[in-house]
């Protein structure tokens, strides 16, 4: 009889580390990859030489510009200006996305609540992650960091985690 409850006291302990180990590599899939991933793309834009990101960016300012061509409104700004609103607003929007997959991680292991040590650390993160990626492009032909670069960044993973978390809070209050 020792023997039986020995085994069925040891059967539920290697349940529970089963368990513990599953939560522990679906918050992993679930939550750290998609950081890591963003990331790796990120890493992956900042890589290109000077040419090819010009070339990438510009081949997108002429198609908005022809279409503001076409509904009249290329006397309001010039597709230099254009290009330029494009290359920041790409950079706004990789880490709003960025910001909000990073709040996402930290407020799911915070069992979902939400905090403003949780909101600061998601904001100082991808702000870290900014200025690597700006010192990465230092090493980038025909590419400079830029501490502009690094606010914009900021800005928009700012932007990213409050409207993650507004979006969060209307939903919980639509599901009560």
């Amino acid at each position: 009889m020792e023997l039986n409850e020995c085994l069925r006291s040891l059967s539920m302990c290697f349940e529970r580390i089963q368990s513990a180990l599953m939560k522990k590599s679906m918050y992993i899939v679930s939550y750290i990859f998609p950081v890591f991933i963003w990331m790796g793309i990120i890493v992956w834009f900042s890589a290109q030489p000077a040419t090819d990101s010009g070339a990438m960016s510009g081949s997108i300012t002429a198609v908005f510009f022809s279409l503001l061509d076409h509904i009249g409104l290329t006397r309001f700004i010039t597709e230099d200006m254009l290009h330029h609103i494009i290359r920041k607003g790409a950079h706004f929007i990789i880490y709003f996305i960025l910001g909000m997959l990073i709040y996402r991680a930290l407020r799911f292991k915070n069992h979902g609540k939400t905090s403003l040590k949780m909101i600061g650390m998601g904001i100082v993160i991808s702000m870290l992650y900014a200025c690597s990626d700006e010192i990465h492009q230092l090493f980038i032909d025909g590419r400079s960091g830029q501490i502009k670069d690094v606010l914009i960044d900021t800005s928009g993973s700012m932007f990213g985690i409050l409207l993650f978390e507004l979006a969060k809070k209307r939903f919980e209050m639509t599901v009560k």
